[in-house]
């Protein structure tokens, strides 16, 4: 994955909607939108097909194929992952349905946990014992026949192996382990080699999620690398949820990982098109904002940096392994409309999806979306292209919003256009708060970045709410994420659980777990001596149940890790204290670093195609249309205006300007009076 950018590269993400190809040559960049297929290496590969024809190349002169997509998200979301079984200490059994004390909804007497994914019919147990100091009680070989016994009985799928305190002393594991590998055929997932973390509860939710996910991932992956061989097109490497990429073998033996991949790559995306646009405006980072077919994807980028996490939930199950910090809302461009009992408007998260789609697509959907309430609203035309071949019909959304005004009381589709529109930018202000204001950090002083279909269309009515003064429109904003596939270095992480008081530290024991993360994570990579390899400590105050991440040195210098804690302690939280400070977890970090690419821009200009009525907040305004690819590099464009391009389209109210970057993303900026 290292070494020069490759003549032909492509990246393929899949959406819930659609599946958005970017193919770059010689700097020159083709965008293709598709929509999204049941098996998705089938849209991939028509994905890859248009945009190659599109180029006027030959899928087999493909030089370079990255890849991220929705598999694992889905079966977790979706709960139609495999048949799993796990096996864990005796006494151990119900540690997914206990879960910990932490209540969504403290003083809802009807709310429901999630189910686990694997009920306790199909959770078995093996008698033995670690503590965090060694192994006090070996597995019994007979014993552990009747377990592979009763996990054959039960027809798994795949099996989860999360044994107590695994994390330091894993030999009870692997021995588990490798008689289950060698008894059974289904994938097995261990909990070691997953998430080498203390915590019991969220331990055993990763590794069972990892097994849960494994076969689907595997076979998902095998069909596709099949596909691309038979048009010639090179292995994908995959988008991680960490945001990097790294090879289809390695995702195959640890599915877990491409949780969220879509969502990562496009705040890659942002990041690598557009991140001087904090600097150049003395701003504190950017909020990148993605709103795609089926949901919104809101996360930061600061200091030049994509904010991750490591304490991730999908579906109310914790997912421990390192992700991009991304924060979901089920409002999209392809999210229905409805009245509920008490008479008001709402706003998904039932998606109308690809299929079929939107009103105004014209294949079959009946009820109304935010697309449709766009439509109506004039940001989309009937002269409007999507994907560059899907056509709008303008009529059949006006009469499905008046079906639903006359539901609402309200006065006309207009009016349940505009309730439709102030609902869905509601939604997405909330998820832009929760990474902004709720984590101690001002919006207005953050610029937006938004993409997907629908983002560019919202941008500057959310920014208007949040008293943000800065959009970012990047060129290929409509395919963002398949964008930033390109841009992704290749990366791999780990960590173990060291757990001493940084007073009392053993340095050379520390320095001995970090050797072996380091040596860990080079041997993943696909060029170990190309790797640069970070290392990081997660400190807590004593007595704390939560931790922050910080940088560690090399060789580690506990002085110097206690006072970047107790820094990032009173960033985040407000304060510092004085109580000692405890060392958790160490972790490494290894990135093979790719070359960003270059991309030219040169447009002819003449860019007004049309003129239509288009209603925004203060009233209905005759409105200038563009193509946007005919924008020069310097252009200034003054609201109201609509902007379009195959495959988004960007809105600028009144009062607002936009203007053309030299690399043709546009940046937009509320005009001062």
């Amino acid at each position: 994955m290292g070494g020069e950018t490759p003549e032909t590269t492509v990246g393929v993400d899949v959406g819930g909607t659609f599946t958005d190809v970017v193919l770059l040559r010689d700097n020159s960049l083709v965008t293709a939108k598709v929509p999204s297929t049941a098996d998705q290496s089938v849209g991939v590969m028509d994905g890859i097909e248009k945009a190659c024809e599109k180029a006027g190349v030959a899928p087999d002169t493909i030089d370079d194929f990255a890849h991220a997509m929705t598999v694992s998200v889905n079966a977790l979301l979706e709960e139609d992952g495999a048949k799993t079984a796990l096996v864990t200490t005796e006494g151990f059994r119900d540690v997914l349905e206990i879960g910990r004390q932490e209540r969504p909804s403290l003083y809802d007497f009807d709310a429901d946990k999630p189910t686990p994914l694997v009920p306790r019919r199909r959770r078995f147990t093996v008698d033995e014992r670690a503590t965090p100091e060694g192994i006090t009680e070996s597995v019994d070989a007979d014993a552990l026949d009747d377990v592979v016994a009763s996990v054959k009985e039960s027809e798994a799928e795949a099996v989860a192996v999360c044994l107590l305190h695994a994390y330091a002393h894993p030999e009870n594991e692997s021995a588990v382990a490798s008689v289950l590998d060698d008894e059974l055929d289904v994938p097995v997932s261990v909990s070691h080699e997953v998430l080498a973390e203390f915590r019991e509860y969220e331990r055993t939710s990763t590794t069972v999620a990892d097994a849960y996910v494994t076969p689907a991932i595997d076979a998902y992956i095998g069909r596709l690398v099949d596909r691309a061989a038979d048009a010639g097109v090179p292995e994908p490497s995959v988008m991680q949820a960490n945001g990097g990429i790294t090879d289809a073998t390695t995702v195959r033996e640890h599915a877990v990982r491409t949780c969220m991949s879509g969502p990562a790559a496009g705040v890659v995306g942002a990041r690598a098109s557009v991140g001087d646009v904090a600097a150049d405006r003395d701003l504190t980072g950017l909020v990148t904002f993605d709103m795609g077919g089926t949901s919104s994807d809101v996360s930061l980028v600061r200091d030049g940096d994509v904010e991750q996490t490591t304490n991730a939930e999908i579906n109310g199950r914790p997912i421990k392994t390192p992700m991009v910090d991304v924060t979901t809302v089920g409002a999209g461009g392809g999210s229905k409309g409805w009245v509920d009992p008490g008479g008001a408007l709402r706003i998904g998260p039932e998606s109308a999806g690809a299929e079929p789609g939107p009103v105004c697509y014209g294949r079959g959907g009946t009820v109304p979306t935010v697309t449709d309430a766009n439509v109506v609203l004039g940001y989309i035309g009937d002269s409007t292209s999507l994907g560059g071949e899907l056509s709008i019909d303008v009529d059949a959304a006006r009469d499905s919003l008046a079906e639903l005004a006359d539901e609402a009381g309200l006065d006309g589709p207009l009016d349940a256009a505009q309730g439709m529109y102030r609902v869905a930018n509601a939604t997405m202000t909330r998820a832009i708060r929760a990474v902004t204001l709720e984590r101690g950090y001002d919006p207005r002083n953050f610029g937006l970045v938004a993409f997907g279909g629908a983002g560019p269309m919202h941008a500057a009515a959310l920014a208007d709410r949040l008293d943000i003064g800065t959009v970012v429109a990047p060129r290929a904003c409509g395919v963002l994420s398949a964008f930033g596939l390109l841009a992704a270095d290749e990366k791999h992480d780990a960590v173990r659980t060291r757990r001493q008081s940084l007073a009392s530290v053993d340095v050379s024991n520390v320095e001995a777990a970090y050797d072996e993360l380091e040596a860990s994570v080079r041997d993943e990579c696909s060029d170990p001596e190309a790797a640069v390899v970070t290392r990081r400590a997660d400190l807590r105050y004593a007595g704390q149940s939560f931790e922050l991440t910080v940088a560690a040195d090399r060789p580690f210098d506990p002085e110097t890790a206690k006072e970047r804690f107790h820094a990032a302690h009173e960033n985040t939280y407000g304060y510092r204290m004085d109580e000692s400070v405890d060392l958790v977890n160490v972790r490494a970090e290894a990135v093979v670093e790719r070359p960003d690419p270059s991309v030219s821009y040169d447009a002819p200009g003449d860019a007004v195609v049309d003129e239509r009525e288009a209603h925004f907040a203060d009233g209905s305004y005759a409105t200038t249309i563009y193509d946007r690819e005919r924008l020069p590099p310097g252009e200034t464009v003054s609201g109201p205006a609509v902007l379009e391009q195959d495959e988004s389209t960007v809105v600028v109210p009144p009062a607002w300007e936009a203007t053309v970057r030299v690399d043709g993303s546009l940046v937009l900026t509320e005009v001062t009076a």
